[in-house]
This record gives C-alpha cells, structure tokens and sequence, in this order.
C-alpha cells in the first residue's frame, strides 16, 4: 500500500545576508504521520517551519503540499491551503478573551461578505452563531479549564499554550506545525500536552510536525525523526536509529546536550 505524502520540501534554502540558515534541504511528510525535527540551537528547525507556513519565502529550493507548490505564498494563503502553526514564543492576543482568540483562527473560514457583516444579516448571524460553536467544541477538546470569557493575558503559562493550539485548530487544518510545544512546562502538563498530539492525529486526522527539545517526548511520540544542524540535514530515520547515528551523537555532545537525556 502506498502512503501519500502531504507535505514535499525540496532542495530548500534560506539565507539572512551571509548566513545561510536552511541549505538544502530535503524533508517530506508522509500523511497521518507524527514527524519531529530535532537539532541544536541555531539548526535552521524554526527557520523551516517560517518557511514553510509562508512567514519567510525561500531562497531556493520548492515546497508543495497535496501536490500543489505553496513556496512563496502569504502566510494567510498558506493557511487557507490547510497548513496551521504554533510558535516557540507564545502569541496570543493578550488583550482578547480565550474563546475571541479562537475565533481569530477562523478567519481563513469566512464567507459572509463585508455588506453582510456590515449589515448584520442573517447569512452572517447564522454563520457567527456555527463559528461560536465551532469554538466552544475547540476549547473541550483541548481541555481548558480557563473561564472562555478570561483575558488571555490572565491565564497560567499552560493554559495560554491551550488556547494557541485551539486557535491553530480553528481553521481546520491538515497538517499541524507545532513548535517547541512542550517548551517550559512541568511534568504533569508536559504529559497532557503529549497525549493531546496523539489525540490531534488519531481523532482528528491531523498530521503533526513538531520541533522539540525534549528528548524523552520526542523519543515517545515521533514516528519519523529529522535532525537538522547547521542548516542541514545530518539524518532522518525511525527514532531508535536516530538515537544511535554517530553524526546525531556528535552534535548534541558538541553543544553539551547528550541526545535521549530527560532534557
């Protein structure tokens, strides 16, 4: 049976100036798939993804997700193609309420026009009322205990990263982009934020790329790992034999971070 990819990077570069931050990289992703990129700080992980989802446009190289070239596309565009993401530093529009913030992730999903919002028509209202919902159902399944009426900016670290994977799942996406979830939690949300990617992929049918530090997480949930250093790809693989590439050993130790630890 043949597995259909869903996301093609190929021969992908970008440089800032002089430092070329992704040098040619090749990396695919194979439908329904948990795939991981690990490497360094200042391996080029975030600059893919920035890429990727439209935020940076490439200096070579192409991008086609489900068969169709997205490389150079707004980030906007990217989304509207089924492409969602969140990011290493959390941002939330602190001044909204939680369920506001997930309604902001719908907006690739509008279809009433300026007149009809304008006007307040009933097209409008009954698509309001479908959204509002839609947000409601976002905000259980991703299990916030937070009051949906709460500022985000009120909220505890973990449940500020809830509401940004509720707003990245508002639009619906195919494939989730989701970098350094794990970042700065505790054990115990660390955990729940594990079983949630599961969950994302086995009951939603989303496909899920995560860049992580955490070597027991990704270890745990990944199904394909890539590692990225200086740019490049060094290797790709099963996990088990990720963890035990001499090239993948050497990087981590050289930056005093042994691969596998609990960190």
């Amino acid at each position: 049976m043949t597995t259909e990819v869903l996301l093609d990077c190929r021969q992908v570069t970008k440089r800032f100036g002089g430092l070329v931050a992704v040098n040619g990289v090749d990396f695919s992703v194979e439908r329904g798939r948990i795939v991981s990129i690990i490497g360094p700080n200042g391996a080029g992980k975030t600059t893919l993804f920035n890429v990727i989802s439209g935020f940076y446009r490439p200096d070579g190289g192409e991008i086609w997700f489900e068969g169709r070239r997205i490389d150079g596309l707004r980030p906007d565009q990217v989304a509207a193609r089924g492409i969602s993401r969140t990011f290493q530093n959390i941002r939330l529009f602190q001044n909204m309420t939680v369920l506001e913030n997930i309604l902001v992730g719908m907006h690739t999903r509008v279809r009433a026009s300026a007149i009809q919002v304008l006007l307040r028509s009933r097209a409008f209202l009954d698509e309001e009322r479908a959204l509002v919902e839609e947000a409601f159902r976002l905000f259980r399944f991703i299990g916030l205990r937070a009051n949906p009426n709460e500022l985000a900016r009120n909220l505890p670290y973990g449940e500020q990263r809830k509401v940004e994977f509720a707003r990245a799942l508002a639009s619906k996406p195919k494939l989730i982009l989701l970098d350094e979830p794990t970042a700065g939690m505790n054990p115990q949300e660390m955990a729940e934020t594990t079983q949630l990617i599961r969950r994302l992929r086995d009951e939603l049918g989303i496909t899920v790329v995560l860049i992580e530090h955490q070597m027991r997480v990704v270890m745990g949930i990944s199904e394909r790992v890539t590692v990225l250093d200086y740019g490049e790809k060094i290797a790709e693989g099963p996990p088990a034999e990720v963890r035990r590439n001499p090239k993948v050993i050497e990087a981590y130790l050289g930056r005093g971070a042994a691969l596998g630890s609990a960190d």
